[in-house]
């Protein structure tokens, strides 16, 4: 990870990317929330090719730059998203406010950055397979990122 890593009380790793800092929890919710969205739109295209969604969402992941392309490079490791697309929402939208929040509390140009990153990558997955149920998660996305 680019950056300095400190050690502040209570054992909690906090790692400063930039001009934010992020501790592990912090991280990972972010990671929750973009790799969740994509997952939330492979899930709605699933009745066409599921995999070509979240391969295009992923790379749009993946070509994020600044802070948030630091943290959004790896997909969140040990996540249970749960048994159904509902299990998955409850989880991913809520991690789509709350990231949104914590970003502008720290830095508006990377709470910018991480909406249109997460954009970016539910526009290139609903790309691949348009339809009205993909057209309606998008929304829900949208509207949870926009909720902070």
């Amino acid at each position: 990870m680019n950056g300095t890593t400190k050690r502040p009380f209570h054992g909690i790793k906090e790692h400063t990317i930039m001009s934010i800092t992020l501790n592990d929890q912090d991280q990972l919710t972010l990671r929750t929330a973009a790799w969740g969205a994509i997952s939330l739109m492979s899930a709605a295209g699933a009745a066409g090719s599921a995999h070509k969604v979240a391969t295009h969402g992923s790379i749009a992941l993946t070509s994020a730059t600044g802070a948030i392309g630091h943290v959004l490079a790896k997909a969140p490791k040990g996540i249970k998203y749960g048994k159904t697309v509902a299990e998955l929402a409850d989880q991913v939208l809520p991690a789509l406010t709350a990231s949104m929040a914590l970003l502008k509390q720290q830095d508006r140009a990377e709470a910018d950055n991480f909406r249109s990153t997460v954009i970016v990558a539910i526009d290139a997955a609903a790309h691949t397979q348009p339809s009205p149920t993909v057209t309606d998660m998008a929304r829900k996305i949208t509207e949870a990122l926009n909720a902070a």
